[in-house]
């Protein structure tokens, strides 16, 4: 059943194929396949630049694909050692520890030339 409120939101993207593509993958990009940034020759640029979508649904779109890909790839990947959770807790509990004595302890004590 199609989502009625939008052909976007629910939906595999389309260009998607099942029969070629295999199992979904929402990391991965179903669509054509450019030349990279970085093979770019300058008297191109323009046109490659011309072939990218600025629709703010497809710059979602990548946001997402961007996150799967990091995820899969840090925060869940298939071997890891179960340490890799206390780091995760280490970092969080670091960053939030010195936000949230930044206005009350580090803010009075910066180092200043000549202050006391």
């Amino acid at each position: 059943m199609a989502n009625r409120l939008s052909p976007y939101f629910g939906n595999y993207p389309a260009e998607y194929n099942r029969a070629v593509h295999g199992t979904y993958h929402p990391g991965r990009y179903y669509g054509p396949r450019d030349t990279p940034l970085s093979e770019v020759k300058v008297n191109e640029l323009v046109g490659w630049l011309n072939r990218r979508n600025v629709h703010p649904f497809a710059m979602w779109q990548a946001m997402g694909r961007a996150y799967y890909r990091f995820t899969h790839r840090f925060v869940e990947p298939k071997y890891a050692s179960p340490i890799r959770f206390f780091f995760q807790v280490v970092a969080m509990s670091s960053i939030f520890f010195y936000m949230a004595n930044y206005p009350k302890n580090i803010r009075h004590h910066k180092q200043a030339k000549y202050h006391w």
